[in-house]
């Protein structure tokens, strides 16, 4: 199936704006408008740590609420996109960049490659959001925070979050409530 490439490239925008507003109010919920009710959106940390919202609920409540807390400051500006009509697929390369400097003069940043990877759905909405991110050198990025002195309250509530049980996480892959691969793996 075809998607017309000119409602998708608009929606892209969309999101962009969209994105841009979230890392200017340190509100990502409002996010949660661009996926569809039964959309679901997902990452792994470790082999025994994934996650996965699944419905626009979810999403906001967990994917754009509880995993962002701490993350207020943070910019994620996108530096690539590409979009596939004829799947109505858009991958886009992102940075994870503070606003605030470090002791050295310099905005942290996780010093890895960020990408998402969306499925449209129509309607002006993604089905599906996968995220990969490399989680060490987003793990170096949270202890120089730490050591520097420069942990938000909500950063420190988010820490200490982890230390149990977490919505929206699973031991394994096959425990997750949508397919982390959520297309059939073929091979092009």
């Amino acid at each position: 199936m075809a998607f017309d490439r000119a409602e998708l490239a608009d929606f892209w925008q969309s999101w962009l704006d969209g994105n841009r507003k979230a890392q200017e109010t340190g509100d990502w919920s409002v996010l949660a408008e661009f996926y569809a009710p039964d959309a679901s959106y997902g990452w792994s940390y470790t082999p025994t740590d994934h996650f996965m919202a699944t419905g626009r609920d979810e999403i906001r409540d967990l994917a754009l609420g509880t995993e962002m807390l701490g993350f207020q400051g943070w910019i994620y500006p996108y530096q690539a996109s590409v979009i596939d009509d004829r799947a109505g697929m858009v991958v886009g390369f992102w940075r994870q960049i503070t606003t605030f400097d470090s002791p050295a003069g310099e905005p942290y940043e996780i010093k890895g490659l960020g990408c998402s990877w969306f499925q449209y759905g129509g309607a002006r909405q993604w089905a599906w959001q996968r995220d990969i991110f490399d989680y060490g050198l987003a793990v170096d990025a949270v202890t120089r925070l730490i050591q520097d002195g420069n942990v938000s309250p909500q950063l420190d509530q988010r820490i200490a979050a982890a230390a149990g049980p977490q919505p929206g996480h699973y031991p394994s892959v096959d425990a997750l409530s949508s397919p982390l691969w959520p297309v059939p793996r073929t091979t092009y």
